[in-house]
């Protein structure tokens, strides 16, 4: 029998990890969100989004009734102990992130906590820049509560560290748990939920203060976006050396223990709803200090420039691009995510609708989104095959699973010419001798 009852504020890849995880583990959790359609999905046990392993174990919580969604902010608040908010920061025009979703959420957190008489922890689990959940969130909630922080309910800052594409996995295994706490007793009963959740299982707690916690979450994906910038660098280095194979330098410079292997996949980038946030929020917030910190600049400058490598790589085999057919494969940012926020596919399509190509994409599961964004612009293949049917040049975009089993000779006898461009270094060189084929950070 768990002591905690759990609601969470935002229903995003974030939120409604979180929430399915404390209910796999017998939880009953309340969701809140202000979107009518995505409740309604929820409740009858529909994600709103792609994730492996998301949709067997929500229809699961759904049907124990571990985890219901609702419209009010009083219900989840009031019958539960402790509320995570997980609603998001987007970019502003400048970089900076946009706190109205957060807000917006202590404003109705405070509402209802006007009419409770218990204790109530507060964890603010978004991502937001140091100083946010002490000068903005705290304050917020006092004035519509009318109550004392620290006294009356507690207010801690908890960043997630989850991979889309194994949001379900990191949320019941992580590598740590980090509370930034506004008094004792805040991290007290926060540490007492995460202990009870994991059990004999707990990894290393690290307790600090809330500025603190605010900022490792923001150091820890502006350093992964770095070594995936500082590779790609290195790749465009290679690509300029006959004979250097970056794959070789990653796998050399891995082995060293204090570097690691992890982020070391040259490619086109890096996308998605953390990475290009974060960095961005965390040069502009550097700036607010009066600090330039030219290194995370650098950092999206290499990002901003690596997807339309493949461009070039295009010109050169074909030369004017127009009335040509390219196939891209892959339209997510990643695998196993439908999430199509700063996809490398983006900008690649873009630039090659103004040379004048004509584009066909195939994604295993982004199609969808990907019709939002293009419309009638690019043609949409139902499988990676007829992707490539009739096609000039490939464009590998997305490291898809699927995308790895194809074979030299599927590439052949479907394409006008065979012509490849592996931008994620799915495929070994020497298996596409016969072909005119290029990749990210291989010399030529």
């Amino acid at each position: 029998m768990t002591q905690y009852r759990v609601s969470i504020v935002g229903t995003g890849y974030v939120g409604l990890s979180t929430a399915i995880g404390f209910a796999i583990k017998g939880y009953i959790v309340t969701t809140l969100t202000h979107d009518s359609e995505k409740a309604t999905k929820i409740n009858i046990g529909i994600p709103p989004f792609h994730e492996p392993q998301l949709q067997e174990n929500l229809k699961k919580a759904v049907n124990k009734k571990l985890l219901k969604c609702t419209l009010n902010a009083a219900e989840a608040i009031l019958n539960t102990d402790i509320t995570f908010i997980a609603t998001g920061t987007p970019s502003q025009s400048d970089g900076s992130i946009d706190l109205q979703y957060i807000e917006k959420s202590a404003s109705e957190i405070g509402e209802a906590l006007k009419k409770k008489k218990s204790y109530h922890l507060i964890v603010v689990k978004s991502t937001v820049v140091p100083g946010t959940t002490e000068k903005t969130v705290k304050p917020v909630i006092e004035k519509y509560s009318g109550k004392q922080c620290g006294v009356d309910f507690g207010l801690c800052m908890n960043p997630e560290f989850l991979r889309q594409g194994a949001a379900i996995h990191d949320t019941l295994h992580p590598d740590r748990i980090v509370i930034g706490e506004y008094d004792k007793k805040s991290g007290d009963t926060l540490e007492a939920l995460f202990r009870e959740f994991y059990s004999e299982n707990t990894p290393p707690v690290l307790r600090t203060n809330l500025p603190t916690a605010e900022l490792i979450k923001y150091a820890s994906n502006a350093f992964l976006a770095t070594k995936i910038s500082f590779i790609n660098a290195i790749a465009t280095i290679c690509e300029k050396t006959p004979g250097a194979d970056v794959t070789m330098v990653a796998r050399g410079m891995g082995l060293d223990k204090r570097i690691g292997s992890l982020f070391l996949n040259a490619g086109l980038g890096y996308g998605g709803s953390c990475f290009p946030k974060d960095v961005k929020a965390l040069v502009a917030h550097s700036k607010n200090l009066g600090y330039s910190i030219k290194l995370l600049e650098e950092v999206e400058s290499v990002n901003k420039a690596q997807p339309l490598k493949v461009i070039q790589f295009c010109k050169e085999f074909l030369g004017n691009l127009k009335g040509k057919n390219i196939a891209i494969l892959g339209l997510a940012f990643k695998p196993d995510t439908d999430d199509m926020r700063e996809a490398r596919a983006i900008p690649i399509i873009n630039q090659l609708l103004i040379e004048g190509a004509n584009v066909t994409a195939y994604d295993p599961v982004a199609v969808p989104i990907a019709k939002t964004i293009f419309k009638n612009k690019i043609q949409y293949a139902t499988s990676a095959i007829s992707c490539l049917k009739n096609a000039d040049c490939c464009i590998i975009v997305t490291e898809w699973d699927e995308f790895k089993k194809l074979k030299p000779e599927d590439f052949a006898e479907s394409m006008r010419q065979s012509i490849v461009i592996d931008g994620r270094r799915i495929y070994s060189p020497k298996d596409f001798k016969d072909f005119k084929f290029a990749a990210i950070g291989l010399g030529h």
